[in-house]
């Protein structure tokens, strides 16, 4: 059952028509009280539709000083609140005494930053009026979905993912893919955000549809909407032909109905799009800086899904190590290899601020490194070749690999951890010639990591 709460009699049974036309059971309510009751005494209620701001019969005297404004039909006096308050009471209210119920706010383009309080409050997802009955129906499709839904009743495909300490995410990856919920995936680079995004993708009803990789830190902001949406032949200087654009979304607005228009059109296109999200960026902190929008951080942050680093899930370097040498092998055309106990025990110490990246690339260079030397005498057991701590220590120590300062050890070396730091960085810019890819790569870092490490030290 949908309850449905609004002081409007048109809006309720307009909900009502549509929900019901859809297969939902409806209760309607006019105000938090009635509100409230249902919720204590109807079980079957598993999704509240609410508005924000009611009409009441309060004295027209103390309408303003309580930030209302009026009406009177016939004799009776009637305010209606504009700042929410009374909603966000109820929201409350709802998830006191029904926690697991998802409650979705509907609200006008005015009061988005009503909406940003509700998300903060509680609330699942807010819709905005006028709605669009499509997109409506989607978001309370997911959401009763995902309120439903059991880790344990929820199978985990099989992926590319490796390691055990990532079977909560994996878990909760099972129980929102099947949905068109908003993903948001955090942690620090290399942490396998791209894989989690894809295992998404592959448990989704859009499966068999593309699954387009947009890096938003690689489109400049002059040409955002142009990349993003496409353009009309003319509509800026080079535009000398009609371009298609990638199926993504812009900005809140878009997220909201999932329409958009191209450069240069007027004409409304509408997207069918699922829309998941990955950064290393904090975006709380942002949005307290004001350097990210508040109500587009609600919007993609229906579902957040954060990987630890590596230095936090050391359990998993033992398969990860066999995953990415067994990789490696295959790739090379080299006989299979094993890694001794103490050079797993090495691993482990290492702080890998470049994570799951930074370990994989070090895999791969101490054991082409062990390709490039006679075979081993005498062989591991069974004839594999076996490398040992010496092998990778000298593969991390003679490369600089790592997002940040590698430690000094045993005071060798000398100098400022910046200063070290710098001059890796530029020695590996000069061993490439310039090719940030490149040097990105053999550093295990993000590109955007390496430019903000070559703005800071002047490079």
């Amino acid at each position: 059952m949908i309850l449905v709460v609004d002081d409007d009699k048109n809006i309720r049974l307009s909900l009502k028509l549509i929900l019901e036309h859809n297969g939902y059971e409806v209760a309607l309510a006019e105000e938090p009280k009635e509100a409230m009751q249902i919720v204590r005494n109807t079980p079957a209620v598993e999704l509240v539709l609410m508005d924000m701001n009611f009409w009441s019969s309060e004295s027209h005297e103390s309408l303003l000083s309580n930030g209302r404004v009026a009406t009177k039909v016939g004799e009776a006096s009637y305010t209606r609140a504009t700042d929410g308050e009374e909603g966000l009471a109820l929201l409350r209210q709802v998830k006191v005494f029904r926690p697991e119920v998802p409650c979705i706010l509907m609200t006008a383009w005015g009061s988005i930053d009503l909406a940003v309080q509700g998300m903060r409050a509680g609330a699942f997802d807010f819709i905005t009026k006028p709605w669009d009955n499509g997109v409506l129906l989607d978001r309370i499709e997911t959401a009763i979905k995902i309120s439903h839904a059991s880790p344990a009743a929820q199978p985990i495909q099989s992926s590319p993912i490796v390691g055990t300490s990532l079977s909560g995410i994996l878990a909760t990856v099972a129980r929102v893919a099947p949905t068109n919920a908003p993903v948001l995936i955090t942690g620090e680079s290399g942490t396998g955000k791209e894989l989690i995004a894809e295992a998404i993708h592959r448990q989704s009803q859009r499966a068999n549809g593309p699954f387009v990789k947009v890096n938003l830190g690689g489109i400049s902001t002059s040409l955002f909407e142009s990349e993003m949406f496409g353009h009309k032949k003319g509509s800026f200087t080079d535009a000398k032909a009609d371009r298609i654009g990638a199926s993504q979304v812009k900005l809140l607005r878009v997220l909201q109905d999932q329409t958009y228009e191209v450069l240069g059109d007027s004409q409304t296109r509408r997207t069918d799009v699922r829309v998941v999200c990955a950064t290393n960026a904090d975006l709380r902190a942002m949005v307290e800086e004001k350097t990210f929008r508040e109500d587009l951080f609600y919007r993609i942050n229906i579902i957040n899904l954060h990987l630890p680093p590596l230095r936090d899930r050391r359990e998993d370097i033992p398969p990860l190590v066999n995953h990415f040498l067994r990789m490696a092998c295959q790739a090379n055309g080299l006989p299979s290899v094993s890694v001794s106990t103490e050079a797993i025990g090495y691993l482990q110490t290492l702080p890998f601020p470049g994570n799951i990246r930074e370990l994989k690339n070090l895999v791969e260079r101490a054991l082409l490194m062990k390709g490039t030397d006679p075979p081993p005498t005498p062989p591991c057991e069974g004839g594999e070749w076996l490398l040992t701590a010496s092998d990778f220590r000298s593969s991390y120590s003679s490369v600089p690999n790592s997002s940040t300062p590698l430690p000094q050890q045993g005071g060798v070396g000398g100098g400022s951890l910046s200063s070290m730091e710098r001059n890796a960085i530029a020695a590996c810019i000069a061993k490439h010639n310039g090719n940030l890819s490149l040097v990105a790569k053999e550093l295990g870092i993000s590109r955007g990591a390496l430019y903000r490490k070559i703005e800071k030290h002047g490079l």
